[in-house]
């Protein structure tokens, strides 16, 4: 008997819950796609719970137990803080990363192979990442020899580290600037332009994703060429993105809340890294 019906003839109805350190998009239509493609229906077999902090990363706490009330079976997060968020406010509820940076580094999972508590999912840690990316754009920014990094750089180290050594090895300077709160954008832009960069690689995170267009339009207006991941950055205006799909990696977590509705132990599944990665260079912009 297929999923659905099945679960109509029992009654059964599953609760998942979704805590979105951004605003609805992209991900969440792809994570519900997955679902979907597995069986379940919206309203059906399963009700959707969703929480979106648009951003600000002081909701999350307060969000995460409005989540908690309604007893979900599993959680889903979107972003790193979402998930540090959700595991602060519960270490029995399952709980699914649809792409998180760096789950070893910010003490959310033991190990990639066994996860060892009640979150699992997908990482997008790729210790190749920051090099390649770095190499895209010294290929098409050929001079560059000064790099500012712009983000959340405590929740962030391990691509921070990994950008700096590849930048060493590609003969750049490379310049941090942290940026956690939207309260703190204005200033950290200003302390970006005494840097004097050549180009900004823009760590991707809810608060920067939310404010992109503030962003690309400092770079836009400094005439500096802008790196981020997600097309989203290209599409606003950046030079190029290149990194995992966060759209493959949210349909792909949705296998995740389907074993462990049926019965699985997220301690025990192993957390996936990313297979698909996206090369997006804006024409406009490096025409101008």
């Amino acid at each position: 008997m297929p999923l659905t019906a099945e679960a109509q003839a029992t009654g059964q109805r599953h609760r998942v819950g979704l805590l979105n350190a951004a605003a609805s998009g992209r991900p969440e239509a792809a994570f519900r796609e997955g679902l979907r493609v597995l069986g379940y229906v919206d309203g059906g077999n399963v009700v959707v719970d969703s929480r979106f902090a648009e951003g600000r990363a002081e909701r999350l706490p307060v969000l995460a137990r409005e989540l908690l009330g309604a007893k979900p079976d599993v959680i889903v997060t979107f972003g790193t803080a979402a998930a540090q968020a959700m595991k602060a406010a519960t270490t029995t509820t399952p709980i699914v990363m649809a792409f998180a940076g760096d789950p070893i580094g910010t003490r959310l999972v033991a190990s990639l192979a066994r996860p060892g508590g009640n979150v699992t999912g997908m990482s997008l840690a790729t210790p190749e990442l920051a090099g390649k990316r770095l190499e895209l754009l010294k290929e098409v920014v050929p001079k560059l020899t000064r790099l500012t990094v712009l983000g959340d750089l405590s929740s962030r180290q391990l691509e921070v580290r990994q950008t700096q050594d590849a930048a060493r090895a590609l003969g750049l300077t490379v310049a941090l600037v942290e940026c956690t709160r939207a309260e703190g954008l204005v200033g950290a832009l200003g302390e970006v332009s005494h840097t004097r960069p050549e180009a900004v690689l823009v760590l991707n995170s809810a608060l920067t994703l939310t404010h992109r267009s503030q962003i690309i339009d400092f770079a836009v207006k400094n005439r500096v060429p802008l790196v981020s991941s997600t097309r989203e950055w290209a599409v606003g205006g950046a030079l190029m993105t290149y990194a995992p799909s966060v759209i493959d990696s949210s349909r792909r977590a949705a296998t995740f809340v389907d074993k462990i509705l049926k019965g699985a132990n997220p301690a025990t599944l192993p957390i996936e890294q990313p297979t698909t990665f996206e090369l997006v260079i804006n024409r406009a912009s490096r025409e101008s």
